[in-house]
């Protein structure tokens, strides 16, 4: 197993580049592009190991009619469906009841670090990851081990995000992208590997995180390793064989569309990383993807837009084409990736219904779009927490003019509001369509600081243009709180309720439900909480183990609803506690202890049954 220094990248890393202290063991030359891979058996040095406790009793294929349609029971893919809204219908855990909510079963998974991944539940059969590259199989009622996949990491893999955020099913088969970056197909009964396939080479800076999505039958990853000055990019393999199918680059290259957009060259280090899933409309077959921040940090060191970074794209999953894009803020200077990828929702809006994409930004701005079948329409954009970067947004494009004493450049130190982690950073937002509201994990009143300097691009090694020196960070004066969640009503664009969090900052993914429902984490007092969906309050909480940074499912087995969710405190959640520590270590200090736990609640009548049987 590969080591992780905890403390090195601790103490440098910042802001979700996770910035290290030392560069990766080994270096190559870059080939200036990358070339598709066939699938193959890893060799001994790299090989996988099953242990398999008992066979999967049974298992449903997974078809694309099911992930287009999942029945209420199951929550198949990273968001439960395809609009990326995060809501579960099942309702027989409610705003009435759910002070009733207690653990069913928990299960510890013997790892440290971010515990990010939602468990995926088919039929019965649970599949969580875990940091340092584990996949584990449960029987979602009882919590007994089925088998565990574990990957034997390079010794010399550099971890700056030791996490994993899930797996996609399709067929008869789990799909899991590791650290090192591979794409790897398990036999959903046994755990063994079916085929694994090389996406690109970790020693020189990629890395992978995100859950993969499927569609058409095509499994599709990007990678991360914007802070390393990689070229940013979305592939697709085909779900039966692993044999790669397309990629898709985030920067064009010479002579591409776009490419214009970086007057002064330097593409091919340009970043526009893809680190979370994407989502998928069925009906135009186009998947939306978000990407990073441009490399190296400091704009004026690419002058230009920088397409297609702090944007969404809009692509083909069968040929991956790209047919639209929007760009939230052009030559990004405050590495403020827009990963999320924005949720599918229709809203009903000047007069009619818009197919919307959703996207609550790093940059603190709640972002309307519409989506066609070959553009992306600007609708609105409004600031959710306090943003003094944009000075104002072309009311038709949704272009922004910036507060140039806002903007940090090389050799020039600025103070902006949000922070480098945004107002909302990866942890995704959810969407009811009972309530027609939006859920926003929001970060309030953090503000950063950048310095930049030029340096030169070595393959493997840090590229930011800002040394630890450089970033800052601070509170906003007379500022009560920091983390809120929040309630948007997308009709009016306005805020509906907020519940504030005082001495913490919030890193929770989003659960909501058709109980009228809002389930997150996130807190440095180690809590997982349901509030109601309507008002905020909070109905419920529990303390758990660590802090739940891992994205809520719910799921129905033999007729009982469960809440299922995995505590894990690390990565960036932690990177920000130290932080806030350096600005006032009265107010922020907070133990949360390590260790990963997958915990599953249901109604306590319920489980006093089971018990019983």
């Amino acid at each position: 197993m590969a080591k992780t220094s905890f403390r090195t990248l601790l103490l440098a890393a910042v802001a979700s580049g996770a910035i290290a202290a030392t560069a990766m063991a080994q270096q190559a030359p870059s080939t200036g592009g990358a070339t598709p891979v066939a699938p193959t058996t890893p060799p001994a040095a790299r090989a996988a190991g099953t242990s398999q406790e008992r066979a999967v009793p049974s298992f449903t294929p997974v078809t694309d009619q099911r992930l287009a349609n999942p029945e209420p029971r199951n929550w198949l893919m990273y968001r439960r469906t395809y609009d990326g809204q995060g809501f579960s219908p099942l309702d027989q855990i409610n705003a009435g009841n759910v002070a009733e909510l207690t653990p069913a079963w928990s299960f510890s998974t013997g790892v440290i670090e971010g515990h990010q991944a939602p468990p995926i539940v088919n039929d019965g059969v649970m599949y969580v990851t875990t940091p340092q590259a584990q996949v584990i199989a449960l029987d979602a009622k009882t919590g007994d081990v089925l088998w565990r996949y574990r990957r034997q990491l390079p010794d010399d893999l550099t971890q700056l995000h030791p996490t994993n955020r899930g797996v996609a099913l399709y067929g008869d088969k789990v799909y899991v992208a590791t650290v090192d970056c591979f794409l790897v197909a398990l036999d959903a009964k046994t755990g063994k590997e079916v085929w694994t396939a090389k996406v690109e080479d970790y020693q020189k800076g990629h890395y992978m995180t995100l859950a993969p999505l499927i569609a058409r039958g095509k499994v599709m990853v990007g990678g991360s390793g914007g802070e390393f000055g990689v070229r940013g990019f979305i592939a697709g393999y085909d779900a039966a064989s692993g044999k790669e199918a397309w990629r898709s680059f985030t920067i064009p290259a010479a002579g591409e569309p776009g490419n214009e957009t970086w007057t002064k060259g330097g593409w091919q280090t340009g970043g526009g990383s893809v680190w979370l899933t994407g989502h998928y409309d069925p009906k135009l077959n186009l998947a939306y993807w978000g990407t990073g921040n441009a490399a190296p940090w400091m704009g004026d060191s690419r002058p230009g837009d920088n397409l297609y970074t702090t944007s969404v794209v809009a692509l083909n999953p069968e040929d991956g084409k790209f047919k639209a894009h929007h760009q939230y803020h052009w030559n990004d200077s405050w590495d403020w990736d827009e990963v999320s990828t924005p949720l599918l929702i229709d809203i009903e809006r000047e007069g009619r219904t818009i197919p919307s994409l959703v996207h609550p930004g790093r940059n603190g701005y709640l972002w309307q779009l519409e989506r066609k079948a070959d553009s992306i329409r600007f609708v609105s954009g409004v600031p959710f927490v306090q943003q003094d970067v944009f000075a104002k947004l072309d009311p038709e494009t949704g272009r922004p003019t910036y507060n140039e004493a806002r903007k940090p450049g090389l050799d020039k130190k600025a103070e902006f509001c949000p922070s480098l982690w945004g107002g909302k950073d990866w942890p995704p937002a959810a969407y009811n369509p009972q309530t027609k509201l939006l859920y926003i994990p929001a970060n309030e009143n953090l503000c950063g600081a950048l310095t930049g300097h030029r340096m030169d691009h070595v393959p493997g090694q840090l590229f930011l243009g800002a040394g630890l020196e450089d970033i800052g960070m601070s509170l906003r004066p007379g500022a009560d709180h920091i983390g809120e969640l929040q309630a948007w009503d997308l009709t009016t664009n306005k805020k509906v309720w907020s519940h504030p969090f005082k001495d913490s900052q919030l890193w929770g993914p989003v659960l909501t439900t058709g109980g009228g429902l809002v389930f997150m984490g996130g807190t440095n007092d180690r809590a997982f909480r349901a509030f109601d969906a309507k008002t905020g309050k909070t109905l419920w909480q529990m303390r758990t183990n660590s802090g739940v940074t891992g994205v809520p499912s719910s799921f129905e087995v033999d007729g009982t609803q469960y809440i299922a969710v995995q505590s894990g405190w690390g990565v960036d959640a932690t990177r920000m506690q130290d932080k806030l520590v350096e600005i006032d270590p009265v107010r922020f200090k907070a133990d949360v202890p390590q260790g990963g736990v997958v915990w599953v609640f249901a109604l306590r009548q319920r489980v006093n049954q089971q018990a019983m049987q």
